[in-house]
């Protein structure tokens, strides 16, 4: 069953210990589901991350894609998608469709709003954390 996480989800994980998001991605990383990312999420992540509303250092930045890169299959989206406005969403859906997910993981407004895309559902963490009760704070 793989899953894309949005970005706004790998920030959260990673600004808020402890949150969620944190929790959606220790999910990830035992195994619970197959996680799927791009470089280009990975790019658009290191760039908010170490933006002025977040400030990640260097070594944070190399950490988190560390992490990513050791729970999650690295996928090469060979269709560039031009569905949503923003361009990043439409990143996502990339990854998403190239992996064959089942389901994209996200907070943003208009991705939730489109529902699906090709067969790939969109959820909300807590609706993925729903999923897996036994996680849930």
């Amino acid at each position: 069953m793989p899953i894309v996480f949005d970005t706004n989800v790998y920030i959260s994980a990673f600004a808020a210990p402890g949150s969620r998001s944190s929790l959606a991605l220790q999910l990830a990383a035992r195994g619970d589901f197959e996680l799927v990312v791009s470089p280009a999420i990975l790019t658009e992540l290191r760039r908010k991350l170490s933006g002025p509303k977040f400030g990640f250092s260097e070594q944070e930045l190399d950490d988190a894609d560390r992490n990513i890169r050791q729970i999650a299959t690295v996928v090469e989206p060979e269709v560039e998608l031009s569905v949503l406005d923003d361009e990043p969403d439409n990143r996502i859906l990339e990854c998403a469709v190239a992996s064959g997910a089942s389901a994209i993981v996200t907070g943003d407004k208009e991705l939730l709003a489109l529902g699906s895309y090709e067969g790939i559902g969109t959820m909300t963490v807590a609706g993925l954390l729903y999923a897996f009760p036994e996680t849930e704070t």
